[in-house]
């Protein structure tokens, strides 16, 4: 079996950025030498790729990340403070949604995006499932509905909080405040024991609705979904997950009907400076 990292001593200039970047610290280095790993780095080897990525000059090669992979950063794409704060302030929860199907390349290619978000010792766990057909995204609505009436009728105190009485007559009406028509329905989920699916699950839903703006799409997160998808059978059976698998976030998404043109303000920020 090839080493876990390789470095081209030809080409190496024996900086040790790699060693220092490394978040499990199995890289060795000592000024005028070159990278090693220590023992048992195989095993602590979180697989992130920061060594491969730092290097100035593409010395270290990593056996189970192919180098093909790792595209150059581009600096000329790089994102100005300006550019980065109207961006996100621009972002808006979207619950109108225009009568038109979503690409399945067009979901595939955000999930993509979304699987480069942090998650916590580089687990990836976070899975997808996702609903395109809208008349099952309406029919899982149903479910949260169902959820709500149990709610009302078992804990009625919570249930008044969440205002869920009047959610339901609004359903009754004809106006899905559940899903709010929306043709696709994404849920992140994973193992419902790893502690760090929730993180993991969130940050990476975070992604992909921050990516969707570029390619046209809007989405809304789903809380009444989520909080249905987590405790009531009827709509966990529903969604079919894996066993042993929950649901850590929801998503609508789709193309939206209206365009927003100013930025609403936010309250200040609360900090304490230490």
């Amino acid at each position: 079996m090839r080493p876990l990292l390789e470095v081209n001593e030809q080409t190496c200039n024996q900086d040790g950025i790699c060693a220092a970047v490394c978040p499990v610290g199995i890289i060795r280095f000592q000024k005028g030498g070159y990278p090693s790993v220590v023992s048992k780095a195989d095993e602590f080897c979180i697989r992130c790729g920061h060594c491969v990525a730092v290097c100035p000059t593409a010395s270290l090669s990593h056996r189970d990340l192919p180098g093909e992979e790792f595209e150059p950063v581009r600096r000329e794409l790089a994102l100005s403070p300006e550019h980065c704060t109207h961006f996100l302030r621009s972002r808006r929860s979207i619950r109108n949604y225009r009568d038109q199907a979503v690409a399945r390349q067009d979901i595939m290619r955000l999930i993509e995006s979304a699987r480069y978000a942090p998650s916590g010792h580089n687990s990836q766990c976070a899975e997808w499932l996702v609903v395109d057909d809208a008349a099952e995204v309406h029919r899982l609505a149903g479910f949260v509905v169902d959820w709500m009436r149990w709610m009302i009728g078992h804990r009625p105190e919570p249930a008044r909080e969440l205002h869920l009485e009047a959610t339901v007559k609004r359903w009754e009406r004809g106006h899905d405040v559940i899903l709010r028509g929306a043709p696709v329905l994404i849920v992140t989920h994973a193992e419902r024991d790893n502690r760090m699916a929730p993180s993991a699950c969130t940050i990476a839903l975070t992604y992909l609705e921050l990516a969707a703006p570029s390619m046209g799409l809007g989405g809304c997160w789903a809380g009444y979904f989520t909080a249905a998808a987590t405790t009531f059978p009827p709509l966990q059976e529903a969604l079919g997950l894996p066993e042993k698998h929950q649901t850590f976030g929801s998503m609508m998404l789709g193309y939206p009907k209206y365009s927003y043109h100013r930025l609403p303000p936010r309250r200040p920020p609360k900090v304490t400076w230490r």
